[in-house]
């Protein structure tokens, strides 16, 4: 794949299909070929007579999980509920500029030293967030059985993976720009349609480190404090669009291109 902006990466998937021919060879005065063929048979006759596949409905998710078990959903609105009246997090601004700040993600917390996995281990959600007003990664640690904020902790130059939310807007901004334009001529040329919105594009991204990584020209010396992200776009249903040199900051709302 040429390390060219905007340029359309079509990825050509061979099929190789390999068919296997069953050669039966009948020695004269033998029996043994005969009963092999017989036993294939019979053991073709036995698939064929198995019955359909059965579809059965997922269990039932309790409200409470056991153990290690994975966050449930009503879990994970108690531990947002809980989270989301401290302070720090209501002063602070999301990913748009708005009061509050974002969430990144919710999982089960991890077990200290002392505590061995079983069902009687506490249940405990960490809730990741990132505060766009002081750039600063926040993790609160809840107890779900307590119902309290057991841990908070908050770091700056620490970047967690892009939420979904952050991945849109990083599109929005991108679209916005006039280093958009590479972008939005091979999109046309993919699907004969102009593109005007996130939504006509799937998204991923990686966080994007200038001290880590290629050396950013400019503002983008700041990735690494801001947040900033490496977008890899692929038309719905499409082809993905390379556009790897551009690095949108979300923390200044700006769009850089690597040299």
């Amino acid at each position: 794949m040429h390390r060219h902006l905007g340029k359309v990466v079509a990825g050509a998937a061979v099929a190789v299909t390999g068919t296997a021919v069953m050669v039966g060879i009948t020695l004269p005065g033998t029996a043994e070929a005969g009963a092999g063929r017989a036993a294939r048979a019979g053991q073709q006759k036995e698939v064929a007579a198995l019955p359909p596949a059965q579809v059965e409905e997922a269990p039932e998710e309790g409200d409470k999980g056991v153990g290690r078990d994975p966050l449930t959903d009503g879990e994970l609105r108690r531990a947002e509920q809980i989270a989301s009246g401290a302070a720090q997090l209501t002063g602070g601004r999301d990913v748009e500029g708005g009061r509050g700040v974002e969430h990144l993600a919710t999982n089960l917390g991890e077990l200290s030293p002392d505590e061995s996995a079983g069902a009687s281990v506490p249940r405990r959600a960490e809730l990741t967030y990132y505060d766009y007003k002081t750039d600063a990664l926040i993790t609160k640690t809840v107890d779900l059985a307590a119902g309290e904020v057991v841990a908070t902790d908050t770091q700056k130059g620490v970047q967690a993976p892009a939420s979904r939310e952050e991945n849109r807007e990083a599109v929005e901004l991108l679209l916005k720009s006039p280093l958009s334009a590479d972008l939005k001529k091979d999109y046309k040329d993919a699907t004969g349609k102009a593109l005007t919105e996130a939504g006509q594009l799937q998204v991923h991204s990686m966080i994007f480190r200038s001290a880590a990584e290629a050396p950013a020209p400019g503002a983008l010396g700041e990735c690494g404090r801001h947040r900033c992200v490496r977008l890899f776009p692929k038309v719905v249903n499409g082809p993905w669009i390379d556009a790897r040199d551009l690095i949108v900051d979300l923390s200044s709302r700006s769009v850089g291109r690597l040299s």
